[in-house]
C-alpha cells in the first residue's frame, strides 16, 4: 500500500494512498473467516458455516466491510506519518477521491484539526472605555416610575375628555357582520389607554370622550388575530364610558423605600436610591456592551489574530447560510442553482468571507474561554433557557425539551460562553467616571 500524506496548514492535511486489490482480498478473507464463527446459515451448525459459503451470502457486504478496513489503515498510517493524535481531529474524514478499478483503489482523505491560535497579549487588544455615567435626575425619574407603577387608581372629580395614561372604565360590545361574537363583551373594564391591551386603534378612539358619553369604534382585527375566525375581519364596538380613573399621588420618601426594599429591614431613601442607580447603570452597561463593545472587541480579535481554517468546518458555514439565502429566494432561482453548478459555486463564493469570519470567531472564543478559564455547565443552560420560557408564559420543561431535541443546546451554550468571556475582558477596563 502505498500512501503520501501531506499537512497542507496547521489545520488541514491530506492523505492520498493507492489501494491493492490483494490487501483488500486479504481483509475480505479475514472478515469472512471471522463471520464463519457467528454467521447463522440455514443448513449449517453456528460456528460450522464454510468461509466459501459465508463469502456467497454476505459478498457484497464483505467487500465493501473490507474496503472500509483498508481505509481505516490508510487514515491510521497517514495521521502517524503527520503525527498528528486522534484527539486533534475534528469533524469526521472526508473522502474527497474514490477511484475504484480492477487491480486497484485510488483514494484521497482530507482531515481537519483543530486550529493553534497563538494569543499573545490578547488583552492589550481590550481598550479602556468609560463607565456609563447616571445622573441624579435619571434615578428620581426611575424611582417616580416605581412609585407609581404601585399607586392606586383613583376616580377623577372633574368630569373631563379623557387622555393618553387614563383608565377608561367601559362597558362594550362587540359585533362583526351586524352580529355579536363570542368573548366581544364586557362590563365595567378598566382599560389603560396607549397600553396597546386592545386592538390597534380601540384606544385611540376613545381619547377626547368623557365619562358617561356612548361612542361607536370601528376597528379591524389584525391578519394574524392568534388563528380566530375573527383575524382580518372588520368590527364595530359599541362602548359606554362609566368612569375615569388616574394614578394616585405617591410620596417618594423613606415608607416608599421600605416598600420597595421588603428584605432590608434598615430601608430609606438613601439606599433606594443607590439600588436604583446600581440597577441603571447595569443597564446602560448593558446596551452599550451589547450594541457595540462586545461586537467591536470581537471584530479586533478577528483582524488581529492569525490562524488557519478547518476547511470543512467553514464549508459547512457556508452551506447554513446558502440554505438561509435560499429560504428567501424564489423557486425559479433556486431551480436555475439546482441547474447550473457554476453559477451554485458562485454564489458559494460569495458567502465564503463571511463564513470564515463566523467559523474563526468561534474558534477565537473558544481559546480566550481557556485562558480566562471561562465554562458554562448544562445546568447554567437549562436555567437560562427556563428563566426566559417563564419571561414568556412557556412550560420551562417543554421548551427546554424542545431545544436539546432540536440540537440546539451547543449552539446556546456557546453564544452564553462568549457572552460571558467578553464581559469578563471588558468589564477590566472599566474606568469610573
Amino acid at each position: 500500500m502505498e500512501i503520501k500524506s501531506t499537512k497542507i496548514n496547521g489545520s488541514n492535511a491530506l492523505i492520498e494512498a493507492t489501494i491493492l486489490k490483494e490487501a483488500i482480498d486479504a481483509n475480505l478473507e479475514k472478515i469472512a473467516k471471522e463471520l464463519a464463527k457467528t454467521a447463522n446459515v440455514q443448513g449449517f451448525r453456528k460456528g460450522k458455516v464454510p468461509v466459501s459459503v459465508v463469502k456467497k451470502q454476505y459478498g457484497d457486504k464483505l467487500i465493501q466491510d473490507a474496503e472500509s478496513e483498508a481505509l481505516r489503515e490508510v487514515l491510521n498510517k497517514g495521521l502517524e506519518e503527520l503525527k498528528i493524535a486522534n484527539d486533534e481531529l475534528i469533524g469526521e474524514p472526508n473522502i474527497s477521491k474514490f477511484d475504484k478499478s480492477e487491480d486497484k483503489i485510488e483514494v484521497a482523505v482530507k482531515v481537519a484539526m483543530r486550529p493553534t491560535i497563538e494569543l499573545g497579549d490578547y488583552a492589550s487588544l481590550v481598550k479602556e472605555f468609560d463607565k456609563p455615567e447616571v445622573s441624579d435626575a435619571d434615578v428620581e425619574a426611575r424611582i417616580t416610575e416605581l412609585a407609581q407603577a404601585q399607586a392606586p387608581l383613583k376616580d377623577i372629580a372633574r368630569n373631563r375628555k379623557m387622555k393618553d395614561g387614563d383608565t377608561a372604565v367601559i362597558d362594550f360590545e362587540g359585533f362583526v357582520d351586524g352580529k355579536a361574537f363570542e368573548g366581544g363583551k364586557a362590563e365595567n373594564f378598566e382599560l389603560l389607554l396607549g397600553s396597546g391591551q386592545f386592538i390597534p386603534g380601540f384606544e385611540d378612539q376613545l381619547i377626547g370622550v368623557k365619562r358617561d358619553e356612548e361612542v361607536e369604534i370601528n376597528v379591524k382585527f389584525p391578519e394574524n388575530y392568534g388563528g380566530s375566525e375573527l383575524a382580518g375581519k372588520d368590527a364595530m364596538f359599541k362602548v359606554k364610558v362609566n368612569g375615569i380613573k388616574v394614578k394616585d399621588e405617591v410620596a417618594i420618601d423613606d415608607e416608599l423605600a421600605k416598600k420597595m426594599l421588603p428584605g432590608d429591614k434598615d430601608a430609606n431613601l438613601e439606599e433606594l436610591k443607590k439600588q436604583v442607580k446600581t440597577q441603571i447603570e447595569n443597564e446602560k452597561l448593558g446596551k452599550l456592551y451589547n450594541d457595540n463593545l462586545k461586537p467591536e472587541l470581537l471584530e479586533i480579535f478577528v483582524e488581529k489574530l492569525s490562524f488557519d481554517l478547518p476547511e470543512f468546518v467553514v464549508d459547512q458555514e457556508i452551506d447554513m447560510a446558502l440554505n438561509k439565502k435560499a429560504q428567501t429566494m424564489s423557486e425559479e432561482e433556486i431551480k436555475e442553482l439546482r441547474e447550473n453548478q457554476d453559477k451554485l459555486e458562485e454564489l458559494r463564493e460569495t458567502l465564503r468571507e463571511d463564513a470564515q469570519r463566523s467559523v474563526k470567531a468561534t474558534f477565537i472564543i473558544d481559546a480566550l474561554a481557556n485562558a480566562e478559564n471561562v465554562k458554562i455547565q448544562e445546568q447554567e443552560v437549562m436555567q437560562t433557557i427556563y428563566y426566559e420560557a417563564m419571561q414568556m408564559g412557556q412550560d420551562p420543561q417543554k421548551a427546554y425539551e424542545e431545544y436539546k431535541t432540536a440540537g440546539y443546546l451547543p449552539a446556546i451554550q456557546m453564544s452564553m460562553i462568549e457572552d460571558k468571556v467578553l464581559s469578563q475582558l471588558l468589564n477590566s477596563k472599566i474606568k469610573e467616571a
